[in-house]
């Protein structure tokens, strides 16, 4: 699907970039949150959380070097309302008013899964563009992709372990 006549591909880029950062921003915002509730609840999970959360910010100061590198400028309030949204996203009942859920621990796993499903998306997406887009570091791309990939499959090990807890199941563990 070729862009519009009016569009250019660098500003598809531009517009594809900010929304992969304010997705950034609502994942590391999302990863911060769920370590500080987990603490002291749950010391094992809070502490793998904790690990991941430095590697999603990680991430989020690459995809802005890139952004840097692009000479692509920063949509400042689409990260703001990506912001606002993770904040508001909290107000969420899981069956307490006034007390955590068991239940949060294992929507914010699976929310953080689908976060970081996007984020290796986006960085394949950016893989893929790079042959043709000068400025993107093929190899540098590849190594962001192979994170996400490790990420997934430890946020997938997370799942398994807090929907154990939460339901005391020993469903299917992933492959």
């Amino acid at each position: 699907m070729a862009a519009p006549a009016n569009v250019s591909q660098q500003k598809l880029l531009a517009i594809y970039l900010n929304d992969h950062l304010a997705g950034a921003t609502g994942g590391v915002e999302l990863a911060a949150r769920a370590a500080r509730a987990n603490r002291g609840r749950t010391p094992g999970i809070s502490a793998r959380i904790r690990a991941l959360t430095e590697e999603v910010r990680a991430d989020r100061r690459s995809l802005r070097q890139i952004m840097t590198a692009l000479g692509v400028k920063t949509a400042h309030h689409k990260v703001f309302a990506a912001w606002v949204g993770e904040k508001a996203g909290r107000f969420k009942l899981n069956a307490g008013v006034f007390r955590r859920s068991p239940l949060s621990a294992l929507i914010e796993v699976e929310a953080l899964l689908l976060a970081v499903q996007g984020k290796a998306r986006g960085w394949r997406t950016l893989l893929a563009a790079a042959e043709r887009q000068p400025g993107l570091d093929a190899q540098h791309l590849r190594t962001l992709l192979d994170r996400a990939q490790q990420q997934l499959t430890e946020l997938e090990d997370l799942h398994h372990e807090v929907a154990t807890q939460v339901f005391g199941a020993r469903g299917h563990r992933p492959a």
